[in-house]
């Protein structure tokens, strides 16, 4: 089932923009880049980058056989020659009609062949698995509705878009698009009726089997993938929590600054996200290390071999990276951090917008009590800019006001959208 795409909209609004003469369209292997390039921009020629014969023919071609012979084309999997951009350059420096798409799932290569070779003459933007309101979707044109939270984030208003403390009609539609998304994750080719779970979990482990493959040999010359393959597991294991890097090293026979490197390697790859701490230096109490979470948790139960439930730090890495998938999906300039002191003071994710903060609690229980808001209560002193609204996102189906400008909703209900 074809789902719709927010980025849908914004390339058609590129199409014929001036300063959008070369798109390029980053984002991990199988997030729908490929379909979204051909269904918005159906006249152009798509050309595969993966045959090495046909990869030397197009490295050979001249600006003025690319105007001739390709004046419109999407460009697949760019990253496996990255001399192409150069070629595409010349082109593009040459003939004012000329418009590409290029497409890649190696952040480091192709973007740093990008911006070396191409600064000022493209558009770079992320693809990513799909969000819970996108899920939602029935077609390909479908109209993406808002998820609160994506509202919240729009008007920076709270009281007018959260529900009036009920839930709604469709909740029970909603509830189980999000129980979906924590068993299999958000990936589009899995989101078929036709499949069957079985079917669902044997795609997870073709796709981490082809990412280390292809997309880490794509990223490094590994003389050895197993200290990779150990690093992988080990922070599938580990998500949702703090980053040592000491420790890292240390279970995976290798040296720090190495696994630092693969760690980075897994963020480049689109398969994991860190949050840095948020820090200012008069509060020199709080903990400076960086938190992570894997993108997508069918990704990581799929490196994991799990079927069972989620733990905490699983449940909460999955609403976090749920939350980070919307704010970059409708391209909203944020930041975001984790916040966690030496006292155990800790937030789990802070959204900062020019206006002020947003925080977040992800807590797994059926029931939010008073003691689940202690820590919130406390933000507004620590913060340097307002604190706009803070919410606890659990399980408990109850939408209530803790204390002022402090919600209690479920996950299920803030981060998908209404679909009736």
């Amino acid at each position: 089932m074809m789902k719709a795409r927010r980025l849908r909209d914004h390339l058609r609004q590129k199409k014929d923009s001036p300063l959008a003469r070369i798109i390029v369209l980053t984002g991990a292997r199988q997030t729908g880049k490929t379909t979204l390039a051909r269904r918005c921009f159906p006249d152009y020629t798509y050309l595969s980058i993966e045959d090495p014969v046909m990869r030397l023919r197009y490295k050979e071609l001249t600006a003025a056989q690319w105007k001739e012979l390709y004046p419109r084309a999407i460009l697949d999997e760019v990253q496996k020659e990255p001399a192409l951009i150069e070629s595409i350059k010349s082109a593009y420096d040459q003939y004012e009609d000329l418009r590409y798409l290029l497409l890649g799932s190696s952040q480091l290569l192709l973007l740093h062949k990008v911006k070396e070779s191409l600064a000022g003459r493209c558009i770079i933007r992320e693809v990513w698995p799909l969000t819970l309101p996108e899920m939602l979707t029935k077609s390909w044109e479908d109209t993406i509705q808002d998820s609160f939270f994506e509202q919240i984030l729009k008007h920076k208003k709270v009281a007018a878009y959260l529900p009036a403390f009920e839930l709604y009609p469709d909740f029970a539609e909603r509830q189980k698009t999000f129980e979906y998304y924590l068993q299999f994750g958000a990936y589009p080719a899995l989101v078929s009726p036709a499949l069957s779970d079985e079917e669902r979990y044997e795609w997870l482990g073709n796709y981490i089997a082809t990412y280390l493959e292809r997309d880490v040999r794509d990223l490094a010359d590994f003389r050895l993938l197993d200290p990779f393959i150990k690093l992988q597991k080990l922070t599938a294991l580990l998500t949702g929590q703090l980053i040592n890097f000491a420790k890292l090293a240390n279970e995976t026979d290798v040296s720090a600054k190495t696994a630092a490197r693969f760690l980075q390697y897994l963020e480049l790859s689109y398969q994991i996200i860190t949050l840095p701490p948020w820090h200012k230096n008069k509060t020199k109490r709080l903990v400076k290390k960086s938190k992570l979470h894997y993108l997508d948790i069918g990704v990581q139960r799929g490196i994991l071999q799990k079927r069972g439930a989620l733990t905490g730090h699983e449940w909460e890495s999955a609403v976090v990276a749920e939350l980070y998938k919307q704010i970059k999906s409708n391209h909203i300039p944020a930041g975001c951090y984790h916040l966690r002191s030496h006292d155990g003071f800790e937030i789990d994710m802070l959204v900062e917008l020019e206006e002020g903060f947003f925080a977040f609690e992800c807590k797994q229980t059926k029931r939010i009590q008073r003691k689940d808001i202690l820590h919130l209560l406390r933000l507004p002193d620590i913060l340097d800019k307002p604190l706009l609204a803070s919410f606890v996102l659990s399980q408990d189906p109850e939408i209530k006001e803790m204390e002022k400008d402090i919600y209690a909703m479920p996950a299920a209900m803030f981060l998908t959208s209404q679909t009736k």
